[in-house]
Order: C-alpha cells, then sequence, then structure tokens
C-alpha cells in the first residue's frame, strides 16, 4: 500500500464510519482490507482503492467499513457500568418515572448484542419494582452483520463464558448442541436498528438511559463534541448517559457533567442541554410490558 493509498482509506473512513487512524496504523488496514480484496477479486489494496475511487458499489464501501469497526463485546462488559444501572441509575428512574411507568434505553454500538440483553436481564432480575412497567431498549450499530448475530441472540459457548455470571445463563438461554440462544422474551424486549453516529438520530426520540461505551474514543476531537452535543438532545433533562472507562466529556462540552465517584456516568447538565433539546414529536414507541417473576 502506498502513502497516498493509506492517506485516501484514512480520510474514507473517517468520512463514512468517524474512525480516525494515526498515521501508523497501516498494518491494521491491510491486515483487515487485503483478505477483503481478495475474497471481492481484487489484486490487492491498491485496486481496491481504485474501485472506491471510481465510485464503488455500496455493498463494497459497506464491506469495507464493517472490516475496520471493531466489534469487542462481551456480557457484562467492565461490569462497573452495570453496577451503575443497578445501584444508581435505576433505583432513581424508578421514582421518578413512577408515574409514567415507563423506561426507554439506547445502546448506541451495541454490537452483536451482548451490551443490550446484559441490560434486559439486569432489568429482569429488578422483579417485581418493573412489575407493569413498559420498557424499551434500542441497540443500534453501524454494522448489519452484527445486527443480524443480535437479533438471533445466538452466542457460542466462549462468548457466553465471557462476563455472564453461570445463573443467570441457566436462567435466560437454552442450549442448543454447541450454541446457546437467549429466550424469548429478552430477545422481545430490545429492537435492533441499523445507525450511524454520524448520521441524525433525531427519529429515535428522547431516552431516559443512553449507553455509548467504547465507541467514541475512535473519533476525532471535533467528532466526539458534535455526537455529544446531539446525544443531549435525544436524553432526559434528569437521564444518565454512560461511557465507557476510557472516554469522557471533560474538556469537550458542558451538556454533560460527571457524576461525582460514579466512574463513566454523567448527566445532563440542565439549561446547556436543555437550551440543545428541540421539542420532539411523534408516535409513541413500541415497548416491552414487563411482567412479574
Amino acid at each position: 500500500m502506498t502513502p497516498t493509498e493509506y492517506e485516501y482509506l484514512r480520510k474514507f473512513l473517517r468520512d463514512h464510519s468517524g474512525l480516525d487512524l494515526s498515521a501508523d496504523k497501516q498494518y491494521l488496514i491491510e491486515s483487515r482490507l487485503l483478505p477483503l480484496a481478495r475474497k471481492a477479486g481484487l489484486s490487492g489494496i491498491g485496486e481496491l482503492v481504485q474501485k472506491l475511487q471510481g465510485g464503488g458499489s455500496s455493498a463494497l464501501v459497506t464491506s469495507v467499513v464493517e472490516a475496520m469497526t471493531t466489534n469487542e463485546t462481551f456480557f457484562f462488559r467492565d461490569k462497573i457500568p452495570f453496577d451503575h444501572f443497578r445501584d444508581t441509575i435505576m433505583p432513581e428512574v424508578i421514582k421518578a418515572r413512577a408515574g409514567r411507568r415507563s423506561l426507554r434505553i439506547w445502546c448506541a454500538a451495541g454490537s452483536t448484542g451482548q451490551e443490550p440483553y446484559s441490560l434486559a436481564m439486569s432489568l429482569k432480575e429488578m422483579g417485581a419494582a418493573l412489575t407493569g412497567w413498559r420498557v424499551e431498549i434500542i441497540a443500534t450499530d453501524l454494522s448489519q452483520e452484527v445486527l443480524e448475530k443480535a437479533k438471533a441472540g445466538i452466542y457460542s459457548q466462549f462468548e457466553v463464558q465471557r462476563g455472564l455470571p453461570i445463573q443467570m445463563l441457566m436462567k435466560y438461554f437454552k442450549q442448543t448442541g454447541e450454541t446457546w440462544q437467549i429466550n424469548p422474551e429478552l430477545r422481545a424486549m430490545i429492537q435492533h436498528r441499523q445507525l450511524n453516529l454520524l448520521h441524525d438520530f433525531a427519529q429515535l426520540g428522547t431516552f431516559d438511559v443512553i449507553f455509548c461505551r467504547n465507541v467514541l474514543i475512535y473519533f476525532d476531537q471535533d467528532t466526539k463534541i458534535n455526537i455529544f452535543n446531539r446525544l443531549a438532545r435525544q436524553i432526559e433533562p434528569d437521564g444518565f448517559l454512560v461511557l465507557g472507562a476510557a472516554e469522557t466529556v471533560v474538556g469537550l462540552t458542558d451538556t454533560f457533567k460527571p457524576i461525582p465517584e460514579r466512574r463513566g456516568l454523567y448527566k445532563p447538565n440542565d439549561a446547556r442541554a436543555a437550551a440543545a433539546r428541540p421539542a420532539l414529536a411523534g408516535a409513541p414507541p413500541r415497548m416491552a410490558v414487563m411482567a412479574g417473576r
């Protein structure tokens, strides 16, 4: 791959996915795109670049972006955000939403589904506290391929052993041969939608809780600021934003403020976030109704 080809691919990926590769990541592009080029019947990276420059098909563009997107995830990843969800977020939400008894959660970059399903299991574990509540979890991702896996809810033995307590595995999954499938009740709690965070997401409506973890670290500073400011428009004034351990709003935007002693947990910064939030209208979303155990 020539320096010119590498610079073209860096810009292409930044424009199409927000992925901001440093100048020393040529090996990463080669390792991921060379197999893709050969599978497409191309001689190598050079011919792949020519195809893209000539207005490559949407399928080729999607394949290139998905090949470069990191989809590392596992159940209850990093544990602390899910402790915050159980011990800090949900007690406040249950109290604040007692009148309307509804809850909307957005998992941005939900990948193959382990994060949204971890949240669904956490909610089910709350039992009677949420009986009769309308619950909606929207999981979005750039990749249609990983969304299809998430919808199926089928995982290998290796995948269910990563972070998933054995009690929850036995309670919420059914084993078929060497794979495990999460039960239909939990699958029905989640809507999976394809979404590029670089594009408008106002149509999703407003949320009580937004999980946007381990994705913004791949974006440049201007893109992060833009996304944070748009997230502020989609979150309720008393809602919660959950970021990854290596991510922060500090120094980027004042539309969110950190919650002391709760790493990765943020709330809208009142007036700033309210000013950014337009009036949203539309039909009420489809929600799952929580049943008692």
